[in-house]
Order: C-alpha cells, then sequence, then structure tokens
C-alpha cells in the first residue's frame, strides 16, 4: 500500500476534525473533534512508522510508540474534560461555548444599552432634554 492513501486519510479526518473544533458550540462536540484530530495524527504517525520500517531492517517502531502516549494523553484528555464539562453543566445550565465565554467575561445584557452604566444613561436623557 502507498504511503499517500493513509496520508490522505489522515488528513480529511484532521480537517473534519478542525472545522469540528471551529463550528461547534457545544464543549462535547468540540472534545469529539480533538479526538477526531488525536486520531489523524495517530494514523500518520503508524503509516510513516510502516513507511519507515520497510527501508530499515533495524527500527525502534518509535511511530508505534508515539501512537500508545497519544491514545494514553487522550484518553486522560476526555476523561479530564467531560468532567468539567459535567461540573459547568450543573452550575451554570448550558454546555453551549459562547454563552459560557460571555457570562464569564461579564457581557451578559443587563439594560437596554450593553455596557453603559445606569448612571450614564440618565445623564444622557438629561443633557438631552
Amino acid at each position: 500500500m502507498h504511503l499517500a492513501y493513509p496520508a490522505v486519510l489522515s488528513a480529511l479526518l484532521f480537517c473534519t476534525g478542525l472545522y469540528g473544533v471551529l463550528a461547534r458550540r457545544n464543549a462535547i462536540l468540540v472534545l469529539m473533534s480533538v479526538e477526531l484530530m488525536l486520531n489523524a495524527v495517530n494514523l500518520n504517525l503508524v503509516a510513516f512508522d510502516v513507511w519507515l520500517s520497510r527501508t530499515a531492517r533495524d527500527t525502534l517502531h518509535s511511530g508505534q510508540a508515539l501512537t500508545l502516549f497519544t491514545i494514553a494523553i487522550a484518553a486522560a484528555e476526555i476523561g479530564i474534560g467531560l468532567a468539567i464539562v459535567l461540573a459547568v453543566y450543573r452550575n451554570r445550565g448550558t454546555s453551549d461555548i459562547d454563552k459560557l465565554r460571555d457570562s464569564a467575561e461579564g457581557h451578559e445584557s443587563d439594560g437596554p444599552d450593553d455596557g453603559v452604566p445606569a448612571a450614564d444613561q440618565t445623564g444622557k436623557a438629561e443633557a438631552t432634554a
């Protein structure tokens, strides 16, 4: 099998995962997209390891060792990530990333003019009257 087939498949998987990270609003779907990107990297590591082992007889199969390391890191990442998402969902009632970011930065809508304090609003009304 040629090296191009797994490389193209890996590139497609990585681009799909990247699109999922950039376009999704749900935190769980973002974590799934990150896992898809890590699996694309694993596929590349194994494919290049097999390709390099054909050229050199005595190799250590470092691509497969790095793949096992990446799988272990991904398992820890998804476990901690899901725990954080569940804790945030219990506290805030949503896992929408935009709503969580807006509420953390203090951009919630308090009045008719966002970001303008109430004293400034009355001052503007008195100045124009």
